[in-house]
C-alpha cells in the first residue's frame, strides 16, 4: 500500500481508508470508512430533518439511545412503520410500496413538506429505498445500515416463510428467543445483554400478523438497485463484518454504486450496527448529515 493510498480521514480520527483494505473489509478491528466519492451542495430542505426507519420487529424505541447525542439543530423524526410499536391500526398491506406511502403521510402530518435525510435500518432501509424510488422530491440523502438493495435470494424467501411457520406452532416468544441473538456479532451477544433484551422485548409485543406480513412482504420486493445507481442525493451504507442477514461483499459492491456515496465498515458489529458499534456509526450519519445541510451541527 503505498503512502498515498492510506489516508486518515478528518470526521473520523481512528479511522483509515485503502482501497485495497476496503475490498477486503476489514482495517485493523477498526471502522473502516470509504469517504463520499463527492460532497453535494446542501439541499433545499425548510430545515434539517432527519428521518429514522426502525427494522422488522422492532419500533422507534430502537433509535432512543443512538439518536439523544445528536446536535440540537437537527429536527429528529422517528415514526413507527406499519404494525410496529404503537402503530396498530389495522394494515392490510405490508409492502414497502404501502410503508412509503405511510411515510409520506407520516412526513405530511408532520410538517415537512420538503426532503429529508432518510435512515434506515434493514427493513427500514427496504422501506426507505421505494420511497426514493417512488417519491425521490421528498429524500435529501439516504443512510442504510445492515440493509440492501438486492431483492431476496430463493433462500432467503423459502427461510422467511419457515419463520412464520415456526411463530405459528411455537409462538413470538420463542421466536424471538431464537431470532435476535445471532443477529450480533458473537463478541457482542453476552457484552450487550440490555440490547438484545430491547429487541426481545419489542419483537414479543409485536402483532403475529405483523411478523406475517412484514416477512412476506420484505420477501416479494424487488430489486431496487437502480435507485442507488440514479442517486442525485449522498447515500451512505453502513455494514458489519459478521451481519448474517446482509453479506458484507454485498454492502461492499454496492457501496461503489451510487454517484454520490459513502461506507462505513464495521469490523466489530453484526446486523445491529447502530447498537454494536453507535459511536462509529453515528459519526458517519452525522458526517453524512453535515454534507446533505451544510453547516447545520458543526458549531
Amino acid at each position: 500500500m503505498t503512502r498515498r493510498n492510506k489516508r486518515k480521514l478528518s470526521h473520523f480520527p481512528n479511522c483509515e481508508y485503502s482501497p485495497k483494505v476496503a475490498a477486503s473489509g476489514g482495517g485493523k478491528g477498526r471502522p473502516l470508512l470509504l469517504p463520499f466519492l463527492l460532497v453535494p451542495a446542501a439541499m433545499p430542505a425548510p430545515e434539517p430533518v432527519i428521518l429514522f426507519l426502525h427494522g422488522f420487529a422492532e419500533s422507534r424505541e430502537v433509535w432512543t439511545d443512538f439518536t439523544r447525542p445528536f446536535p440540537a439543530g437537527y429536527r429528529l423524526l422517528m415514526p413507527n412503520l406499519l404494525g410496529h410499536g404503537t402503530n396498530r391500526a389495522a394494515v392490510p398491506d405490508f409492502s414497502m410500496e404501502a410503508q412509503a406511502r405511510y411515510v409520506v403521510s407520516y412526513l405530511d402530518q408532520k410538517g415537512c413538506p420538503g426532503p429529508v435525510l432518510v435512515v434506515g435500518h434493514s427493513m427500514g432501509g427496504y422501506v426507505a429505498l421505494a420511497l426514493a424510488e417512488r417519491y425521490p422530491d421528498r429524500v435529501a440523502g439516504l443512510a442504510l445500515i445492515n440493509s440492501t438493495a438486492h431483492a431476496d435470494t430463493d433462500e432467503k424467501r423459502q427461510n422467511r416463510e419457515k419463520n412464520i411457520s415456526f411463530v405459528e406452532r411455537h409462538g413470538l416468544d420463542k421466536f424471538m428467543a431464537s431470532f435476535v441473538r445471532p443477529l450480533f456479532a458473537p463478541s457482542n451477544r453476552d457484552r450487550l445483554p440490555e440490547a438484545l433484551a430491547l429487541l426481545e422485548d419489542i419483537g414479543k409485543a409485536t402483532p403475529e400478523a405483523t411478523i406475517a406480513g412484514a416477512l412476506r412482504a420484505m420477501a416479494a420486493r424487488p430489486d431496487r438497485t437502480a435507485v442507488l445507481r440514479a442517486a442525485k442525493f449522498a447515500v451512505l451504507l453502513v455494514a458489519g463484518k459478521h451481519d448474517v442477514a446482509v453479506p458484507l461483499a454485498d454492502s461492499v459492491a454496492q457501496a461503489a454504486l451510487p454517484p454520490i456515496g459513502g461506507a462505513l465498515f464495521l469490523e466489530s458489529s453484526g446486523h445491529q450496527a447502530y447498537l454494536e458499534q453507535p459511536e462509529a456509526t453515528r459519526r458517519a450519519v452525522l458526517a453524512l448529515a453535515g454534507a446533505v445541510f451544510e453547516g447545520v451541527g458543526n458549531s
